[in-house]
């Protein structure tokens, strides 16, 4: 019987190293300057670029995300743009939210989720841009018990959906943590990387276990990608904070329309039989 990851294996794509490095670094600039993990770009680069099925595509992510969302996070904590409490505290529930989520993927109407999301996504993008120069927050203040408790049902959320649809958590947790608990953007992104550390380790070595990642293919990924992601969260903290604020907006729409149209493309096929006797308009 052949193992998971031999079948993983024979099925890959013959490798196309030069592209799939572009892919890292591309990936590591979009991490770093966002504080997300660059899933939004390696996915559908390994897709278009080197061929990868879209599952072996997402696991493979997971593993370049490692070193990716490292190099970011060491980035803005060198400027003190980390909140490690906040992080621990959301890591926990993300943690429990993508098992969750993954448990859920074959019971929930995954359509009907990725378009209210996408909705959700163009809602959030118009509340950062209209914001203005009250966007960056001063900070959440002292740790409450209400507020940790707020963190870390974020992370089961962040962890829930990513689990649901593939959307990783930066692109949840930074909105979230500058519009509700009031974090300056560079330090929510800052934050959101050291969460996605220890969740894409986690989905590394679940993936690994099951064949869906492509090892060497995610070093490359992210050893490319090392380097673009620290300059990159480096330039962030020199950006407006409306314009950075407008930057992560633009990218919640094109993620959402990316949503949108994955929605669309797995629609059901028109049952002709229904149509036949009346189904149809």
């Amino acid at each position: 019987m052949t193992a998971p990851a031999d079948a993983a294996a024979s099925a890959s794509p013959a490798p196309r190293w030069g592209r799939i490095a572009a892919a890292g670094l591309l990936a590591g600039f979009a991490s770093g300057l966002f504080g997300v993990g660059g899933g939004v770009v390696i996915v559908p680069a390994l897709g278009l670029l080197a061929g990868f099925p879209h599952k072996l595509a997402t696991g493979t992510s997971l593993t370049a995300i490692v070193p990716i969302s490292i190099a970011g996070a060491v980035g803005y904590a060198t400027a003190g743009e980390v909140d490690p409490t906040a992080a621990l505290l959301i890591t926990v529930g993300a943690l429990a939210g993508a098992v969750v989520g993954t448990r859920w993927l074959a019971s929930v109407d995954g359509r009907a989720l990725q378009y209210g999301f996408a909705v959700l996504m163009v809602l959030t993008a118009v509340r950062l841009v209209a914001e203005g120069d009250g966007v960056d927050g001063d900070g959440r203040g002292g740790l409450t018990i209400a507020m940790a408790v707020g963190l870390v049902l974020l992370g089961l959320t962040s962890g829930v959906l990513a689990g649901l649809l593939g959307v990783g958590g930066g692109i949840v947790i930074v909105p979230v943590l500058t519009l509700l608990f009031g974090l300056p953007l560079a330090l929510a992104k800052g934050t959101s990387l050291l969460v996605i550390v220890p969740t894409a380790v986690v989905g590394t070595l679940r993936n690994r276990a099951s064949g869906l990642t492509e090892v060497r293919a995610g070093v490359v990924v992210g050893t490319a990608g090392i380097v673009s992601a620290f300059l990159a969260s480096r330039l962030s903290l020199t950006l407006d904070p409306r314009l950075s604020a407008g930057l992560f907006a633009a990218l919640l729409v094109v993620v959402a329309a990316r949503l949108v149209v994955t929605a669309r493309a797995t629609a059901p096929a028109p049952d002709p039989a229904a149509d036949a006797f009346g189904g149809g308009d």
